[in-house]
């Protein structure tokens, strides 16, 4: 009994970590000003630089190639789900000074979407700024996972140091998509190359296919600027 007990506990232990540390995020799309980035970046310092998030952060975010309708920017908040990210910040008094000072430097704004990270490698090397994400409508949810899973634990030495990441679209699916994956690097060059070597491989094409039927929608690039995260 003791030891039914004991495995009921490790098993319910385990079950509220795992869901403790999922990742939820908002993401809203800019087209800035033209020269106006580090105007945005300052307008966020002089109002909040001093908040400090709960369990999470934001991040200013350049869009590169794969952008739409002209969205130059990403603005980021993550944090884990079931946690107030600006828990003791008196957000209140702090969001209308930066809203206000951002209206001077966005020309247009563009989609704002949410959603969940579903299995993450975190990122060591801070080189690699540059992430390349990848929009698609997944058939089989759980069946990708466990094949995105394998690739990246059969591949750790290709996809060491850097991010890798598999999530959903929650609330309003950019362009329909359902699901994405992203994958940090040093720039174009190191990510065409890590391709490359992947694409020499049978066991990696093998491994692709067992992620099931899926469509891909868009990729694009984005490189982080600046980041704010928990202390």
């Amino acid at each position: 009994m003791k030891k039914i007990l004991f495995l009921v506990t490790i098993i319910f232990t385990y079950s509220s970590l795992i869901k403790a540390q999922t990742i939820v995020f908002d993401v809203q799309e800019i087209k800035a000003k033209n020269f106006s980035e580090s105007n945005i970046e300052k307008a966020y310092e002089t109002c909040c630089s001093d908040m400090n998030p709960n369990k999470g952060g934001f991040a200013l975010e350049r869009i590169g190639k794969g952008a739409d309708n002209g969205m130059t920017h990403r603005l980021i908040w993550y944090w884990e789900l079931g946690e107030d990210l600006w828990k003791g910040t008196n957000v209140e008094e702090k969001a209308p000074l930066w809203w206000a000072q951002m209206s001077n430097y966005v020309e247009e704004w563009g989609e704002s979407y949410s959603g969940r990270v579903l299995s993450k490698q975190d990122q060591t090397n801070e080189e690699y700024k540059l992430m390349h994400v990848w929009d698609m409508k997944i058939d089989n949810p759980n069946q990708f996972k466990k094949a995105h899973d394998k690739i990246v634990k059969t591949f750790k030495d290709e996809f060491k140091g850097r991010w890798v990441a598999f999530g959903t679209y929650d609330i309003n699916y950019p362009n329909g998509a359902t699901h994405w994956v992203s994958l940090t690097g040093k720039d174009e060059i190191d990510h065409i190359t890590l391709y490359d070597k992947l694409q020499s491989k049978s066991e990696f094409f093998k491994l692709l296919a067992e992620r099931g039927e899926i469509e891909n929608v868009k990729d694009y690039l984005v490189r982080n600027i600046k980041s704010y995260n928990s202390k």
